[in-house]
Parts: C-alpha cells; structure tokens; sequence
C-alpha cells in the first residue's frame, strides 16, 4: 500500500445509490485497514474498533460486514451483554468476524457478566487514529463535494496543513466555510477560508497571511 491517501482498496459489492461506499485510506489509518483486510487469518473472531468521532468508524466496520459476510455491532459498550456473550461465540462457530465499535475499553467499559468479560479481554483492539495531512486533504475534498461545494485545488492545499488535525476539527472548519460562503453568496476561495479558520480561532489573524 502507498503512503499517498487514496480510496480503500476493498472491491465491495455495495447497494445501488449507497453514496459511503468510499473509505478513504492513508498512512494514517492503513494499519487498521490493512488488519480488517486479513480478517480470515485472526486467531479470535472478533476486534474491538475504537476511534474519535467522524472518523468512519462505523462506515469501515459495515465495509468489513459486507464483504466478509460478518456482523457490526455498533456503540458495543452500551449493547445488551446477553447479546454481545451471543454474538461474540456465533462469531467464533461461524467464522466470520465480529465488529465491535466502542467508544470505551474495560475497564472504563463495566463489564458484569464474567463470561463475556474474558471473551472481550481476548479481543484484539484496534485504534483510528487522527489523520494526517493527506488524509485531511481528502477528507476536505469529500466534504466539499458531499455539501456540493466546488473545492478548487489551491483551497485543498491552504486548508490541509491549518485545519485542526482531527476529523472533528475538519467537519468544523468545513462546517464555518460552509457557512461564511452562505453569508456571503460566494464560492469557496482562499481568502474566504482564511476568515472561516480566523472566525473559529484556529489560525490567528495577525499572522493569517500564510
């Protein structure tokens, strides 16, 4: 895989007119990609998926899903336990993978039932973490274009490197251009930018000419 941001290379069977059928893959994030690609060759059925907010997680677990033919349990640390005890052995018989997305581990995630305790203690974890530069580019791109605004190429490269590297951070910086460009009826330019990124405090306008 190249270090270069790109479209996940998963060749995935999704419904006519599914418009999250794009993951986009990084350096950043090829890690996690790359660990749910090998998912036959897992010891244990089952991976715990943690990450910030925005940052696809659900939308990459349903990807695993759909291709593998296994099942995502979304927001898994708020699940019934039954449930999860349930799905985690139908995992381990079937042989198709168990997505569990969490927002907490144990033990900030309480656990009372001890069998299912020990089945998530052996579940590998995996973490997104925040993007990197070029992830942060097409994440701007995707944005843009999903609020059907046209991003010209030297916004993408302005915005990049300034925008808080976190994808809550992106969704709000896009979220205050949005905005700025309806306020003022115009396209998406570098000097608009500026101001958006001014107006939510992350770069400062005394030194906002970079």
């Amino acid at each position: 895989m190249s270090g270069a941001a790109g479209q996940i290379a998963l060749p995935l069977d999704w419904p006519a007119g599914d418009d999250e059928r794009d993951y986009i893959v990084s350096t950043s994030n090829a890690q996690v990609v790359r660990h749910f690609e090998h998912w036959a060759l897992w010891p244990v059925m089952a991976t715990l998926l943690t990450g910030p907010r925005k940052s696809g997680r659900s939308l990459l677990g349903r990807i695993v899903a759909a291709r593998s033919g296994g099942e995502l349990i979304d927001h898994a640390d708020r699940a019934d336990e039954e449930s999860l005890f349930h799905a985690w052995n139908r995992a381990q018989e079937r042989r198709r993978p168990l997505i569990l997305v969490v927002d907490r581990l144990p033990p900030e995630w309480s656990i009372a039932l001890p069998d299912l305790h020990s089945r998530i203690a052996a579940t590998p974890v995996v973490h997104i973490p925040d993007p990197d530069e070029g992830l942060a580019g097409q994440l701007i791109e995707k944005l843009c274009h999903a609020r059907g605004l046209a991003a010209p190429p030297e916004l993408i490269r302005y915005l990049a490197p300034r925008v808080e590297r976190s994808y809550l951070g992106i969704h709000r910086a896009l979220e205050a251009l949005d905005e700025l460009a309806l306020q003022r009826r115009q396209g998406l330019t570098v000097p608009l930018a500026r101001r958006a990124l001014i107006a939510i405090g992350v770069i400062d306008e005394s030194r906002a000419t970079g």
